[in-house]
């Protein structure tokens, strides 16, 4: 069932969203050669357990999981690109990090994800990550009122597929407000002009992810983490977003993405 979210109820998430957004930060900053995944986590939950919030991930028990999910926060490496299980891994130089996290305070949830280098930088993985990062603008840019769902998912295909970059279907952006996924499901690819038209108030957390090789994946032997199938680099940026009578508003936002009209 779709809901639409109050002016109130935004402003509530909104205060979830700017806490997600200050916690990557500070993950990020502490994303280094030689720190473990678990160090992540831990101070994930340090952090949510400061705050007073709540998380999403914990004992999140899906159909696609196996068992329910054990900690805060999903860390993806390399080819992993969704629902990484932290593990006791030291970040390497090179390493591409996708870090994913949804919370909820005083009952409303926000979800976000980035995808950032751990020392040394390659320029195709650089590449990788500002394609989503621009996919993630042009489909926020697209999310106004009257536009359909369709717009989203065409603005977002569109950036993939200006980059060269093919697009799995299987897992995509969502709404979200009470709890972490409400309807509509948002395809990273689509039809313009299709699907619901967009209202104020409604919510979404919108999530573009690429592999540089393929559209396939493949999961781990923890029955959560995905990867690309042909062992390839992926990245990973997500937003959540209200529709308004105007332009967008982003709840999670950094400075480097930007909503405004196309």
């Amino acid at each position: 069932m779709l809901e639409l979210k109050t002016p109130n109820e935004i402003a509530a998430m909104a205060v979830t969203g700017a806490f997600i957004a200050e916690l990557l930060d500070d993950l990020a900053h502490r994303a280094r050669v030689g720190v473990n995944l678990l160090d992540l986590e831990h101070r994930a939950r340090q952090l949510i357990t400061q705050r007073g919030a709540a998380s999403c991930y914990w004992d999140y028990a899906p159909s696609f999981g196996r068992g329910p999910f054990r900690n805060v926060i999903c860390l993806s490496v390399n080819d992993a690109v969704l629902h990484g299980l932290p593990h006791d891994y030291a970040l390497r130089d090179g390493d591409l990090l996708s870090m994913d996290i949804a919370v909820a305070i005083d009952g409303w949830v926000a979800d976000s994800a980035r995808s950032l280098i751990v020392g040394e930088p390659r320029p195709e993985d650089q590449r990788l990550i500002e394609a989503t990062e621009k996919a993630l603008a042009a489909g926020i840019a697209a999310a106004l009122p009257g536009n359909r769902l369709g717009d989203i998912s065409a603005a977002i295909g569109s950036v993939a597929a200006d980059y060269g970059y093919p697009v799995n279907t299987e897992f995509g952006g969502h709404g979200l407000g009470r709890t972490m996924h409400e309807d509509p499901h948002v395809p990273n690819v689509g039809r313009a002009g299709r699907g619901l038209q967009l209202r104020p108030g409604l919510t979404l957390a919108l999530e573009p992810w690429f592999a540089a090789g393929t559209d396939t994946i493949v999961y781990d032997p923890d029955g959560w983490t995905i990867r690309s199938a042909d062992g390839s680099r992926t990245a990973h940026s997500e937003h959540t977003i209200a529709i308004t009578d105007g332009p967008p508003r982003v709840l999670t936002s950094r400075e480097h993405i930007t909503a405004s009209r196309p």
